[in-house]
Formats: C-alpha cells, structure tokens, sequence
C-alpha cells in the first residue's frame, strides 16, 4: 500500500485549469470570471454593473462601438498613473518589479472603484487598444500637491499608499478623455 505525502508547497502540483480565452468587460470584477461565449446573453448576474444590461456587440463587450456623447466620432480616452521617480533612485533604489506593482495596484483600484463610470467601461471594452499613460512624479510632495489639486477639480483617482510603511507611491486616474484631464499633468514627464 502506498503512503501518500501530506501537501507541500515545494511539491509538485498537476493542475490543469480550463483555459480562460477571453473575458467580457462586465466579469471582470464579478465573484466568478468565466468565458463569455459560456453564458448566453442576459443571463448575467452582476446587477451592480450596468454593463450587464447592455446588448453585446460583436467581440462580445457591450461598449464595443458605442459612441460618444455628443459626436460621431469616439472620444480619446487615456487613464494616467503618476508614479514617485524618486523611489527608483538612491537612497531608495526600490527594484523595478517593485514599481510596476505599484502602478498596477493603483490603476486596478481606481479602475475597480469607478467601475460603474461610461468612461471606465468603454476604456476597458477597448481591450489591446486601451492607452495608458505612466508619468513621473518627482517625489512624495509633488504626488501630494498633484493629489489635491486633482481633488480640487473633482477627477477621479486613487492614491496608492504601499503598507505597512505608509509611504505614497503612486496615482491612477480612472480613464477620461484626455482633453478633461491633461491640463492639470502637464508638469509631468513620461517615466523612464
């Protein structure tokens, strides 16, 4: 009879989970991601997003070719991340995996939190084309400035503040027109 190990996290694994080929825009915050050719439409159950409701289109996201308001012709949107240069250079020297979680996190969380915005949805719907644009703030007090002069202007964003060292690291606006929002990041260089 064979005995069989207890589970180690250095032992080897054989899982093999169905692959996932592409999601629609309205699981990708819902409890269980699963394919959209899996579901027939209207069958959803994520009410909290009104992006269930809507029709899909081809490509299966319901934003697909919805226009904006106002015009023919689809507005550009943009979502910024202004993340601390300063965290990349002595004393700091925090390693670039390091920095790029940071930035991740924010856009995630901001992107999370105004789910609901038209802006957000027909960003994400645009899937390989989403434009993103990652700007270098030089240090704590510039992020800080830049934080309340967004809040004076009502724009949406979320300060991403790395724990347990309570240290600001980065801001991501939710996606917006770039026309609305570039004015106050133009101080701003791209991050290199």
């Amino acid at each position: 009879m064979a005995v069989s190990k207890p589970f180690s996290r250095h032992a080897p694994r054989k899982r093999h989970p169905a692959p996932i080929e592409k999601m629609a825009a309205p699981d990708l915050f819902s409890q269980h991601a699963v394919r959209d050719d899996a579901i027939p439409q209207g069958s959803r159950d994520c009410a909290p997003f009104p992006a269930c409701s809507a029709p899909l289109l081809p490509g299966g996201f319901p934003y697909a070719k919805m226009a904006a308001p106002g015009g023919s012709a689809a507005r550009a949107l943009v979502q910024y991340v202004v993340l601390r240069g300063d965290l990349q250079r002595e004393p700091l020297s925090w390693p670039l995996g390091a920095l790029v979680a940071q930035a991740c996190h924010a856009a995630l969380a901001v992107v999370h939190a105004h789910y609901g915005q038209a802006d957000t949805g027909a960003y994400l719907a645009e899937g390989g084309s989403m434009r993103t644009v990652v700007l270098e703030a030089l240090d704590e007090d510039a992020l800080t400035t830049l934080a309340e002069t967004l809040k004076e202007h009502n724009i949406d964003h979320k300060v991403w503040i790395e724990e347990p060292e309570n240290i600001a690291t980065c801001i991501a606006l939710r996606p917006y027109p770039k026309e609305e929002v570039h004015q106050h990041l133009r101080k701003f260089r791209l991050l290199k």
